[in-house]
């Protein structure tokens, strides 16, 4: 993304299917990380091919799917209250990344009109069952401005963040809400977990952002509103970590190391993952 002097921040690897190890290279004028290297676009696929990996399933088994879905109904109904209070009600909202298509459901149930891209074919027959309508790339929607668009911890896995922030400025209108929801390394989890942090989730988030970098982003196109933090994300995330690390499944260390980042966040304002509320310029 940028010609600063990037600079190796730490190593991790892939805890969910491969095993292998990446690099994380930090970007210094962005404040951003990088993973490196970098699955050619024909191989990356590869890497989501799991069944552990639930954000693209329904599925309710094991302790930590099933309190994964439970989270997930509670946090859908707070985003659609989110999206309707930034854009003073409903109307056309795109969801990039839309896996199932929950969310898309559940904004459509309270009025919206909806259209989601996800490349998954598989999460796309889940969401066929929901009929909500589903494409499989940015390139495959016909020429329109949204009222609203979202991503959904979808923006770290883009191969071209350059692009992906152009095409976004097209899509939304102007005057039309953009809401990016990404992990952010500058966390007290992400520190303490540090090499086993689970939003790493190397190579299938190709960056890693902080607050500034994700302000830096969009600062062409548009205005930043507001930033907020997703307070269930701290808890899941260090459940997961706390499995890569000791092997537990469940650890009430990880809940408590949860708990002391959303704690430290009350100061410091770096929670383990936020939504970032922006306006497209006029």
């Amino acid at each position: 993304m940028s010609e600063a002097t990037k600079t190796p921040y730490l190593t991790t690897k892939d805890y969910l299917v491969s095993g292998e190890t990446f690099d994380l290279i930090h970007d210094e004028e962005l404040d951003m990380l990088c993973t490196s290297p970098v699955p050619s676009e024909e191989y990356l696929p590869k890497y989501y091919d799991s069944d552990a990996y639930i954000s693209h399933t329904d599925s309710e088994k094991g302790i930590m799917a099933y309190l994964y879905q439970k989270v997930k109904g509670y946090a859908l109904r707070k985003k659609v209250k989110l999206i309707a209070r930034h854009n003073k009600g409903a109307g056309t909202l795109l969801d990039i990344g839309a896996g199932t298509g929950a969310f898309l459901e559940a904004a459509s149930k309270k009025g919206w009109d909806v259209k989601g891209v996800e490349p998954s074919e598989r999460a796309r027959e889940v969401a066929d069952d929901r009929s909500v309508d589903l494409v499989s790339s940015i390139d495959s929607l016909p020429e329109s401005n949204y009222d609203a668009v979202t991503l959904w911890h979808v923006l770290e896995h883009m191969p071209d963040l350059e692009r992906t922030v152009h095409d976004l400025a097209s899509i939304v209108r102007p005057g039309g809400t953009l809401i990016v929801a990404v992990p952010n390394f500058r966390s007290y989890d992400a520190r303490f977990y540090n090499t086993y942090w689970a939003a790493y989730d190397v190579p299938r988030h190709l960056w890693h952002f902080s607050k500034t970098s994700v302000r830096k982003l969009f600062s062409k196109d548009f205005d930043h509103v507001k930033t907020k933090p997703m307070l269930f994300d701290s808890f899941y995330v260090s459940l997961l970590s706390e499995k890569y690390k000791s092997g537990n499944r469940f650890s009430l260390k990880a809940i408590w190391i949860g708990f002391i980042s959303n704690l430290k966040g009350l100061v410091s304002k770096e929670y383990s993952s936020h939504i970032y509320i922006f306006k497209r310029h006029h």
